[in-house]
């Protein structure tokens, strides 16, 4: 799950899609409608706890808050320039306490929790700004506080702790599934949060990413990027190395490896001045990228952002992940190595780096590809009972989080009334077989040629029910032919990401659902599949985009 400024559309949809070439029985909601989220603090400060559960009811794009009770309401209308929120916080539990909130299904979002202070928060017609406090300006900047993402719909839970912009509350989130088994990340080692700041104030130049308050509270260190853009760390720190990675590659082969379920799809760089060629097995070029900047780097972005096709996009990201890791240049097949092979640059990402050694698991989202060979700290549960976030101590001698009370495996959870809610209106049952067709074009989700083969682009084309128009919803995989499923390539969270067909393996890449109101979702990227460029003619190409409830976003099953 990616960090964002601002959330201005729909992030994920709603409820489960059933479409099938043969007669299946409709997939039910998982998890109850009302899920518990416990919040415990261990943090060993005295300081008053404020949480905040915001985010978007993804059925119908409104932007809004959950109260503790599990009420969803959408914000009023913001203005330019923008105003103050309402103030939505619940109270946090005091040290060695705990409180649970409820979260409805269909909502993504995050949970803030800061202490001491209440957050600022502010709407503009697009939305709902969030605390940037890598701005001396920002009106959050003297509070301590941090943030877990979550999607909780039809699909499971998707919980993360991140530390993509800063490092600031040390916290664990864990989950709890029907079976009683509880999944946990990122909780920090004894004493973690200090060897974090110490470690990061040890390194040359890096001392003034520690941010500080005037009473002596270190508020947060902040990600190398967020420092440079706050003028708090050098802008070019990385280029010396970067440039010894690319030049690497004038001698040698660089082989990248992009997907781990298609071992046999390589590419192959080999740098020309400034410039890396990548070609394929057949020898083709497919691809250029520029050296990047230090900026480039530390954002994924710029001269390795990734472009709306299937080669360059994940050619960049495992190039992004290889220089913040400094493997670049030493390991010549990329994505390579392991987390001890990591980071052992002089010039490296020292932030992620750090907080990765100091979590008990490793686990840690450092930067946005982080989950490159899977190193970000999330947990997912198909079928959940009960999640937790546990705030940690900030000194001394660690402790473990407390796993969430799991509540009785039934459809609901009774609300704060003690009555059990009325059934949700948001998980229609699906038709039982079909396909899935465009609204605007009355066309077919299709495989073209009926080439059901890895990366194969999904397009939209005249219905005919041929093979690879007959679709099948199972275990939240839109699957076609013989094990093959719908795809987001690259597991990318990006606009503009291809929807292709690959092998079945399970990932979140291949988790769909279709909301009642015809968005269909892919959870992970919080995107919807979208008609690219709003193409009219058959054989239009299907990528993923931010909902935004446009008519060629809308789909349903026949």
């Amino acid at each position: 799950m990616r960090t964002r400024t601002k959330w201005v559309s729909a992030l994920v949809a709603a409820s489960a899609v059933a479409a099938a070439a043969s007669v299946i029985t409709p997939v039910l909601a998982s998890g109850p409608d009302l899920l518990p989220i416990t919040v415990s603090n261990d943090s060993g400060r005295s300081d008053s706890v404020h949480l905040y559960v915001l985010g978007t009811d993804i059925r119908g794009g409104k932007l809004g808050y959950v109260d503790q009770s599990g009420t969803f309401t959408a914000w009023s209308p913001g203005a330019n320039p923008p105003v103050p929120a309402p103030d939505v916080s619940i109270a946090g539990p005091a040290d060695g306490s705990s409180i649970t909130v409820k979260v409805p299904r269909h909502i993504s979002g995050r949970v803030y929790m800061s202490f001491g202070e209440k957050l600022k928060f502010f709407l503009t017609p697009d939305g709902l700004v969030q605390p940037a406090p890598w701005s001396p300006g920002d009106a959050n900047h003297d509070i301590l506080f941090d943030w877990s993402e979550f999607t909780y719909n039809d699909a499971g839970l998707w919980l993360n702790s991140s530390q993509v912009d800063q490092f600031a509350v040390p916290h664990a989130v864990s989950v709890t599934g029907s079976s009683g088994a509880t999944k946990t990340t990122g909780e920090l080692v004894p004493g973690g949060r200090e060897k974090v700041i110490s470690g990061v104030k040890a390194q040359a130049g890096w001392d003034r990413t520690v941010v500080t308050r005037s009473d002596g509270t270190v508020l947060r260190v902040l990600a190398p990027g967020k420092a440079a853009d706050g003028g708090l760390f050098s802008a070019d720190y990385l280029d010396p190395y970067i440039a010894s990675a690319w030049n690497a590659y004038t001698s040698k082969t660089l082989t990248v490896v992009p997907f781990t379920d298609q071992p046999n799809v390589k590419y192959f760089g080999r740098t020309s001045g400034d410039t890396m060629n990548f070609t394929d097995a057949s020898g083709k070029q497919v691809a250029s990228f520029a050296k990047p900047s230090t900026s480039n780097v530390w954002g994924c972005d710029g001269a390795l952002g990734a472009p709306n096709d299937q080669v360059v996009g994940p050619i960049a990201r495992t190039l992004c992940a290889a220089l913040h890791r400094s493997t670049l240049g030493t390991i010549d097949t990329q994505p390579g190595g392991g987390a001890a092979d990591f980071y052992r640059g002089a010039l490296t990402n020292h932030y992620s780096r750090l907080v990765h050694e100091n979590m008990v698991d490793g686990r840690a989202y450092g930067f946005a590809f982080d989950d490159v060979q899977a190193q970000e700290s999330l947990v997912h549960d198909g079928d959940p009972r009960s999640a937790g976030i546990t705030l940690t101590p900030f000194t001394g001698g660690g402790g473990s989080p407390q796993p969430p009370t799991t509540a009785a495996p039934t459809s609901a959870v009774p609300t704060s009334s003690g009555q059990q809610p009325a059934p949700t209106s948001a998980a229609p049952q699906q038709p039982a077989g079909g396909s899935v067709v465009s609204d605007w074009q009355g066309r077919c989700l299709t495989v073209p040629g009926d080439d059901i083969t890895d990366g194969r682009r999904l397009a939209v084309a005249d219905c005919t029910g041929a093979a690879g128009q007959r679709w099948e919803f199972a275990d939240g995989a839109l699957r076609v032919g013989e094990n093959m499923c719908a795809d987001v390539a690259w597991g990318s969270t990006d606009n503009g990401a291809p929807v292709q067909v690959a092998t079945c393996s399970g990932n979140a890449a291949q988790q769909w659902v279709l909301s009642e109101t015809g968005d269909l979702v892919n959870p992970q990227a919080d995107k919807c599949v979208d008609i690219a460029d709003w193409n009219a003619a058959s054989g239009a190409v299907l990528q993923i985009w931010e909902c935004g409830g446009t008519a060629n976003q809308k789909w349903h099953l026949v």
